[in-house]
């Protein structure tokens, strides 16, 4: 039989092939239809319980498949995977339409919506306020309300989008794995760290090949263009990256972006908003795009000033070390200043200045000290521990599962960890679920199983898995993502976990990065992995001290890429602009750096073309407010303390989408949040 057939209490990876995803989906949506036409047909008056929780608890089989299915094509893709996505992802978008469009499902939505607003919701709870809200809007905003004609041209556009952001994902992975740069003389690895060597010569061996083979993957990619000493290589690195998705081939994104961002316009203005992010932005803390352009606009004021002292700084250290003259240079010199200089030249004044780089580090963060170090943060702060449960199927041998417990004892959330990178995954770093967390009819809470999917350095045959302080930071910024949906405590699964407004998602994973570089939890940890000698308190003091450097630059870049986001998402009329002459013009502001006429962003842009945030990238920043205004309770109190860290639990993590993120936010702080606690942790104040 199927195993999506049949409840289980943990995933059946070790039964599930491949092609038992179509039909458990097609029955799913055979099953959900019968759910919903159960729902349309009950000759009993609407009411919240016969309508809209019914509608909470329907498509119970398809959810199961459909959440290990999607989660599976980003972390463990294959050929087949990737066709059967093509093919059911249009069908999947038309079941959809087919309930948000439902007429007489929509009736009895609006009528137990109206009945309850009568009086003010008052006889409905908090929770409940918020599923129904969120349910009736939820269809208005789908097209509820449309004409035919409208719907059906709505149903076209959402069933496109499906296939195109889907592939525009598909590409973007091709491309990565397709460019190798392969070295064979060792002079061309000069200025290179160990760590690099090692996966390089592992990656060769890997693929037959003799000598080094350094990838677009970000272990690889980032250790060589921050450590080469060879210019020309470094420069091929940098634009295999930077143009990815441009070429002349299958994977070429150029045409798929325009036509993203034209359906996503065209929907916006079908449902009555001027632009695609005037329709998201309805939906978010933020609210309109003014909100939005006035936090960019304010950090290009406060921080702009100093990125360009800051790159200035390296730009002169380039010279200087090559024995340039400036004033000699003409603006297509080959010896003029670049991009993929920045980041080599950076290094070098980093390290004149602290005395400190990333691969001085890796000895002290080894992966499992550093996941007894993460993991154990939660314990100090929650009271939660982590217990390795080997007899859980996992879905890659490199996935570890745990049972997470309360400090109780109790049960709390079953937790994946997939931490390295392979041809079959995307790149980046992401949190998932496979299930979330909600509360049965009986009380019985069903606890969540939730994911963290990372491409952090890799072992190699001569030393254990290194980290570099910014793969811990990834490390704890998914971490606190997992959190939120492992502390969920809501009645319903629309509303558990990170089922939250966009701009609010971040706030727990930021705030677990401010951690990164506190002694005190370092000194949890952090230990060389042959000596086990502690971190040195000079080491750390070195990190603290460097933690602000180019910290301008770097927010300028999260800036840049805000602006851009914004920029394809407030456009009121059909996108037909040359699309890398739009996006140079679209981030123009908050660009720092010489410009590449041939590379392009957008066209790897997965965030907003295909995950989720077009219209909604500047939440990173937005976080960052909330992020630093939340820690700096902590910085007050004591980074360990446990009465903060229960209110942050109990105000913020375990609420998911059940309230308006503002007033979940103010119950903890006690008041809204500013930028003033940013600039000072940034030492731009």
């Amino acid at each position: 039989m199927n195993p999506f057939y049949n409840k289980y209490m943990y995933i059946p990876f070790d039964k599930i092939s491949q092609e038992d995803y179509e039909p458990a989906m097609m029955k799913g949506i055979e099953e959900e239809d019968k759910d919903i036409e159960a729902i349309v047909n009950n000759p009993e008056a609407p009411t919240f319980e016969n309508t809209i929780e019914a509608m909470e608890h329907s498509g119970e089989l398809l959810g199961r498949v459909t959440e290990v299915f999607f989660n599976l094509l980003s972390a463990e893709t294959n050929d087949f995977l990737d066709e059967l996505a093509q093919k059911i992802s249009p069908i999947l978008s038309e079941h959809s339409n087919n309930i948000t469009l439902n007429e007489d499902l929509f009736k009895r939505i609006k009528i137990v919506y109206d009945d309850h607003a009568a009086d003010d919701f008052a006889r409905l709870n908090v929770e409940q306020r918020m599923l129904l809200k969120n349910t009736y809007e939820g269809f208005v905003r789908n097209g509820a309300n449309l004409t035919d004609d409208k719907k059906e041209k709505l149903r076209e556009i959402s069933a496109e989008l499906s296939v195109l952001s889907l592939q525009f994902s598909q590409n973007k992975l091709k491309d990565t794995n397709d460019f190798m740069l392969h070295i064979t003389d060792e002079a061309d690895l000069e200025g290179l760290p160990e760590s690099a060597l090692d996966l390089a010569k592992q990656t060769a061996k890997e693929k037959n090949m003799e000598g080094y083979v350094f990838t677009l993957h970000a272990p690889s990619y980032s250790p060589f263009i921050t450590y080469s000493a060879k210019r020309e290589l470094r420069k091929q690195m940098y634009l295999a990256y930077n143009t990815m998705c441009t070429h002349d081939n299958a994977n070429n994104n150029v045409e798929i972006v325009g036509k993203i961002v034209n359906l996503h316009r065209e929907m916006a203005q079908l449902l009555g908003f001027n632009t695609y992010a005037d329709y998201a932005l309805s939906r978010r803390m933020a609210e309109k795009t003014e909100n939005v352009y006035g936090l960019l606009n304010n950090l290009i004021e406060a921080y702009m000033p100093v990125a360009k002292e800051e790159v200035k700084e390296v730009e002169a250290l380039y010279y200087e070390q090559n024995g340039i003259e400036c004033s000699a240079l003409t603006d297509d010199s080959p010896l003029k200043f670049m991009p993929w200089d920045f980041g080599y030249y950076s290094n070098k004044l980093k390290e004149s200045k602290f005395n400190i780089n990333s691969e001085m580090l890796r000895p002290y963060f080894e992966l499992s000290k550093v996941k007894s170090g993460v993991f154990g943060l939660a314990t100090k702060l929650y009271g939660i521990t982590f217990r390795k449960n080997p007899d859980v199927p996992v879905y890659h041998p490199d996935v570890e599962a745990y049972d997470v417990l309360d400090k109780d004892g109790s049960y709390l959330a079953l937790f994946y960890c997939d931490f390295h990178p392979r041809a079959s995954k995307k790149s980046g770093a992401w949190m998932t679920s496979f299930k979330d967390q909600w509360i049965e009819k009986d009380g019985t809470n069903s606890r969540p199983q939730v994911s963290i999917v990372m491409n952090l350095s890799k072992p190699t045959e001569t030393k254990p898995a290194l980290l570099t302080l910014g793969e811990v930071e990834t490390f704890l910024h998914e971490f606190g993502h997992s959190l939120h949906g492992i502390f969920a405590n809501s009645t319903y699964r629309s509303l558990s976990g990170t089922n939250v407004y966009w701009d609010f998602v971040e706030l727990p994973s930021q705030f677990m990065e401010n951690f990164s570089i506190e002694k005190d939890f370092l000194n949890t940890f952090a230990k060389h992995y042959l000596t086990g000698e502690d971190l040195p308190q000079e080491l750390i003091d070195r990190i603290t001290a460097s933690r602000n450097f180019n910290v301008a630059y770097a927010c300028m870049r999260q800036v840049s890429f805000g602006l851009l986001d914004m920029a394809y998402y407030t456009l009121s009329t059909p996108f037909e602009s040359d699309l890398f002459v739009f996006e140079d013009e679209a981030w123009a502001r908050a660009q720092v750096l010489p410009h590449v006429p041939e590379c392009c962003m957008t066209v790897q842009f997965s965030h907003i073309m295909a995950g989720g945030y077009s219209a909604g990238y500047y939440s990173y920043k937005w976080a960052e407010v909330l992020d630093a205004d939340a820690f700096s309770m902590f910085k007050e109190h004591g980074i360990f303390n446990q009465d903060i860290a229960q209110s942050f639990r109990d105000n913020i993590l375990s609420k998911g989408g059940t309230e308006h993120p503002m007033t979940l936010y103010k119950r903890f702080r006690g008041q809204e949040p500013t930028i003033d606690a940013l600039l000072e942790r940034n030492g731009i104040k």
